[in-house]
C-alpha cells in the first residue's frame, strides 16, 4: 500500500488538508459502458433542468448536488490524499423545449430553447494515493453513487422519499473494473432532504474497512478452479435464468443475464489479463474480474447491484472449492 496513515473504520487523518484536483479526472471512462455518455459536472449544473415532485413542485435533489455533496465529504474524510475530480456517466435523456418554442420545427430550435436532463447518472471519485496490490493488479480506493429518478415517485400526493445507491470500494487499474462488496454499499439510501443524504454518504464511508475488503479480495488468489469447474459454473449460470421461481428458493441469486455470461465464457479464453492458464485452470480473483468486466454492459441503475452480486457469487464458489456441497453453481 502506498499510503498507511488512513483508517476508515477508525479514522486517523494527517494534518495536511487536500483539495480535489480540478484537471485530473478519475480514470477509467469505461468503468461502465451500456448506453451511457460522459458528462461534465459544469454541464450538469449549468444546463440540465431539475425534476420536481408533481404535486408540490418541490425540486428533487439534483445530480449536481449529489456530486458536490459526495465530493465535499470525500475531501473532508480523506484529508491529505490526492483526490481526482468525478468521472460522470449519464443515460436516458429527457428532452424538452421552452414554451415560446412550442411550435418551432426541431431543426429551427435555438440552443436556449432546448431543455434536457438525464434520468440516470453514475459517477466515481478516485483516490490514487490509497492503493493496494491484489494478484499483481493495482487497485485504487474509489467512491461513487448512482441516481435514477425512475426510482422516485414523482406523482404522489405528497413529497416522497428519494432513492440513491452509494458505494466505496476499489477500482482495478488494469481494467477499470470496480470491486464492490456489501459492506461498502448501500443499495437503497432513502432520504427526504440533502442533509439526510450527506449523513448517509458520510456514515458509509466512515464505516468502511478497506483492509478487511482487501484481505477478502486477496484470498481469492489462493483458490483455483479447473476447466471442468468453469464449464459447470457457466452451465449453471445459464440454467438459473430459466429455472422456475420455486426451484431458485435455496440458490444464491444471480443477476447476470445470458449475454453477460457469454462474455465471461469468451474472456475465459481471450482476456489478456484474466484468462485461464495453459492447463485450463483459473484462480478466483481472475474469475471475479471476468464477471465484473462483463458487468460494464449493465445499465446504470443495476450496475452496482450486479457488482455486489459478482462478489457474492465468487464467494459461493470459493466455499464450493473447499466443500463441493456448499455451492450449487459448482456442484
Amino acid at each position: 500500500m502506498e499510503h498507511t496513515n488512513y483508517q476508515t473504520a477508525n479514522v486517523i487523518h494527517p494534518v495536511v488538508i487536500n483539495k480535489v484536483e480540478k484537471e485530473a479526472t478519475s480514470t477509467g471512462s469505461n468503468f461502465i459502458q451500456a448506453n451511457t455518455i460522459q458528462c461534465s459536472h459544469a454541464e450538469i449544473k449549468e444546463k440540465h433542468i431539475i425534476p420536481v415532485f408533481t404535486a408540490t413542485n418541490e425540486c428533487l435533489i439534483s445530480h449536481a448536488e449529489l456530486i458536490e455533496s459526495t465530493t465535499d465529504i470525500v475531501a473532508d474524510v480523506f484529508h491529505g490524499e490526492r483526490i481526482l475530480k468525478p468521472n460522470i456517466r449519464v443515460s436516458h435523456a429527457v428532452m424538452g423545449r421552452t414554451p415560446d418554442a412550442i411550435h418551432k420545427p426541431v431543426n429551427q430550435l435555438e440552443e436556449w430553447e432546448k431543455t434536457i436532463y438525464y434520468e440516470r447518472q453514475m459517477f466515481i471519485i478516485e483516490i490514487p494515493t490509497i492503493q493496494e496490490d491484489v494478484g499483481g493488479n493495482k487497485l485504487s480506493l474509489t467512491i461513487g453513487a448512482v441516481k435514477s429518478y425512475g426510482l422516485d415517485n414523482l406523482y404522489g400526493r405528497t413529497q416522497g422519499e428519494q432513492h440513491f445507491k452509494v458505494f466505496i470500494g476499489f477500482q482495478n487499474k488494469v481494467c477499470c473494473n470496480l470491486c464492490v462488496w456489501s459492506d461498502g454499499y448501500i443499495g437503497d439510501l432513502k432520504v427526504r432532504s440533502l442533509e439526510q443524504l450527506k449523513v448517509g454518504i458520510r456514515s458509509l464511508i466512515q464505516g468502511y474497512n478497506q483492509y478487511k475488503h482487501i484481505e477478502h479480495l486477496r484470498e481469492l488468489t489462493d483458490y483455483s478452479i479447473t476447466e471442468q469447474d468453469f464449464a459447470n459454473i457457466i452451465g449453471r449460470c445459464r440454467m438459473y435464468q430459466h429455472m422456475p421461481n420455486e426451484m431458485k428458493t435455496n440458490i444464491p441469486p444471480l443477476l447476470f443475464g445470458d449475454n453477460q455470461i457469454g462474455v465471461v465464457a469468451k474472456d475465459y479464453y481471450k482476456d489478456k489479463s484474466f484468462s485461464r492458464d495453459k492447463a485450463g485452470n483459473i484462480n478466483l480473483w481472475k474469475l471475479f474480474n471476468l464477471f465484473t468486466g462483463s458487468n460494464k454492459s449493465s445499465y446504470i441503475d443495476s450496475f452496482l447491484d450486479k457488482s455486489v452480486n459478482a462478489t457474492n457469487l465468487v464467494d459461493q464458489i470459493k466455499q464450493g472449492v473447499v466443500n463441493r456441497t456448499d455451492c450449487w453453481y459448482l456442484n
